[in-house]
């Protein structure tokens, strides 16, 4: 076993597993981990029940063991999904005591594959890699997902091209309220970076055009792409969408306390 990187959620090391090199993802507890406002990407995930979102929002021990579970689960869940789906992804091969075992992402040499950030492309691979992201981000939607931290820092390139990986902190695309904010994030990010090599991808918007298809539920990994989206730039009602917003938060408020009631109820039973 050999340490291979540490990122700022986890240490990964190649390990063998019989006759195959693997990659063995060891998280670190959160103390250590650079990851600030979880809440934004924890927002929509299913939980066991009442007891457990509880125990979450208490900050005791059982709440700090449950964000442990949930954080690592994601990763693990997603990477299952996301490999059905045909996003390309580090193969999973489960988890064991708690490390995460998968595919080892390999250069055409065989050697272990650099991120996207320590790799000299041209204009042309640029675009090439960004039609395939982009491809790989809609899949991602299509099942549901949002990668939340995608940059050129989490990508791999190994000799079929990127490879999207480190995917704790997955979000929920229909049941998050920061989904299209992050999901502009993660495209802006791969834009950025390879526009520097090829100035046009900088004029597209993709985030915009695909998210308004996933709204529509017109979305499919094969739904043609432009790049292009005009933006509505009438100008918003604010007094309605604020009465809109203290009604719906009335009402959120109304429903929490119903909740609570109930199960307060049924815990003195």
């Amino acid at each position: 076993m050999r340490s291979l990187k540490s990122g700022k959620e986890a240490i990964v090391y190649v390990v063998r597993c019989g006759d195959q090199l693997r990659c063995a993802k060891i998280y670190k507890e959160a103390d250590q981990r650079g990851f600030q406002k979880l809440a934004a990407y924890q927002e929509g995930r299913k939980r066991r029940g009442g007891r457990d979102e509880r125990a979450l929002k208490s900050g005791g021990r059982r709440g700090r063991e449950l964000q442990e579970t949930e954080w690592q689960s994601a990763e693990v869940d997603a990477l299952y999904r996301l490999d059905a789906a045909g996003v390309r992804v580090p193969k999973p091969y489960g988890m064991f005591n708690g490390v995460l075992i998968m595919e080892l992402i390999c250069d055409a040499e065989g050697g272990v594959a650099p991120r996207l950030i320590d790799v000299d492309f041209t204009a042309e691979t640029a675009r090439l890699w960004f039609r395939k992201l982009i491809g790989d981000v809609v899949r991602m939607l299509c099942a549901g997902l949002i990668h939340g931290d995608l940059s050129e820092y989490n990508v791999l390139i190994d000799d079929t091209g990127p490879v999207i990986i480190d995917l704790p902190q997955v979000i929920n695309a229909s049941a998050n309220h920061q989904a299209f904010r992050l999901l502009e994030r993660d495209i802006n990010n791969l834009r950025a970076t390879l526009g520097r090599a090829a100035p046009d991808l900088l004029d597209t918007r993709y985030a915009h055009e695909i998210w308004a298809l996933f709204q529509s539920s017109t979305l499919t990994p094969e739904t043609p792409l432009s790049g292009q989206f005009q933006l509505d730039e009438q100008a918003a009602d604010l007094d309605s969408i604020f009465d809109s917003i203290e009604d719906a938060k009335r009402e959120q408020a109304a429903r929490e306390r119903g909740r609570i009631e109930a199960e307060q109820a049924l815990d003195q039973e």
